[in-house]
C-alpha cells in the first residue's frame, strides 16, 4: 500500500505528562500516542506535532500528521485508537490530507486559553485546569494591557530566558481578558509563542490586576524586551490549547 499522511485532532489533561515532546525516561503525550498508533499499525510512526505544550499544559485541539503504511482504514482509526491510550488522551478527529500538509509548518493561528479561579474555596473538580489564585482581579485594567499586545511587537519581554530563537517577533490577533462568575479567562490568539510567553503574559497581567502593577508599567516592560522587567510565570495547569488554524 502507499504511504498515507493522516492528520489527527488530539485531546488531552497534561496533568501527568512531561509534556508533548518525547523525551528520554519522561512519560510525554507524544509518545504515548506514538506507542498506541505504532502498536495498532505494525509499524513505527513519528508523530509531529503543532504545538510542543509544556509539562501539566492541557489542549482541546492539538494537531498533529504522521506517515503512515497500513491497511487500517482512516474511519476506524479514532476508535482503534482511543482503544489504546489512556483515559486522558483522546483523539477526537482522524482524516488523510495530502502529502503537502504539515501540521508545524502550515499553522496560521493559535489560541490558548488561561483559567484563573478566584475564590477562596479551591474547586476540586476543576483544580486540575486553572490557577487557583483567591482574590480580586481588576479586568478593567488588565484589558487595557492586553491591548497593548494586539499587534506585532518583539515579545522578548515575556519568552523563557533560555529561549534562544533567532526572532522573538510575534503578530497577536487576540487578547481578551473576561470575567465569567468566580473565572477570569484569558484568551491569547496568534501566529506563533514564544516558549512560556502565554504563561509569561498572564502572570505580568495578574500583576496588574492585583493592583501591584500599572499599565503604564507593562507599556514599559513590552519595550523593554526583557525578561527580568515581567512578572512571575503562571502555573501549567490553567493553560489550554483551545484551537489551531490552517
Amino acid at each position: 500500500m502507499p504511504t498515507r499522511r493522516i492528520k489527527l485532532v488530539i485531546n488531552y489533561d497534561g496533568t501527568d505528562y512531561f509534556g508533548w515532546q518525547r523525551q528520554r525516561r519522561q512519560r510525554t503525550i507524544q509518545q504515548t500516542l506514538e506507542d498506541a498508533i505504532t502498536h495498532l499499525c505494525g509499524v513505527p510512526v513519528e508523530l509531529f506535532g503543532s504545538s510542543r505544550t509544556d509539562a501539566g499544559v492541557h489542549a482541546l485541539g492539538q494537531v498533529a500528521h504522521f506517515d503512515v503504511d497500513t491497511r487500517v482504514p482512516t474511519s476506524n482509526l479514532v476508535k482503534a485508537v482511543n482503544n489504546l491510550l489512556p483515559q486522558d488522551i483522546t483523539v477526537v478527529r482522524a482524516d488523510e490530507v495530502p502529502p503537502t500538509f504539515d501540521a508545524i509548518k502550515n499553522t496560521k493561528r493559535k489560541l490558548y486559553r488561561y483559567g484563573i479561579y478566584t475564590r477562596p474555596v479551591r474547586p476540586v473538580m476543576d483544580i486540575r485546569y486553572c490557577w487557583h489564585r483567591p482574590g480580586k482581579l481588576n479586568v478593567e485594567t488588565m484589558t487595557q494591557c492586553a491591548d497593548m499586545l494586539i499587534g506585532t511587537h518583539d515579545f522578548k519581554s515575556f519568552a523563557n530566558a533560555s529561549d534562544k530563537r533567532a526572532s522573538s517577533v510575534r503578530t497577536i490577533t487576540k487578547c481578551t481578558v473576561t470575567r465569567e462568575e468566580n473565572w477570569v479567562l484569558i484568551d491569547v490568539e496568534a501566529d506563533g509563542f514564544l516558549y512560556n510567553m502565554v504563561r509569561n503574559i498572564v502572570g505580568t497581567l495578574v500583576e496588574v490586576g492585583r493592583g501591584r502593577w500599572t499599565p503604564s508599567r507593562f507599556a514599559d516592560i513590552l519595550k523593554a524586551r526583557d525578561r527580568s522587567f515581567a512578572g512571575p510565570i503562571a502555573p501549567p495547569s490553567g493553560l489550554c490549547l483551545m484551537r489551531i488554524e490552517y
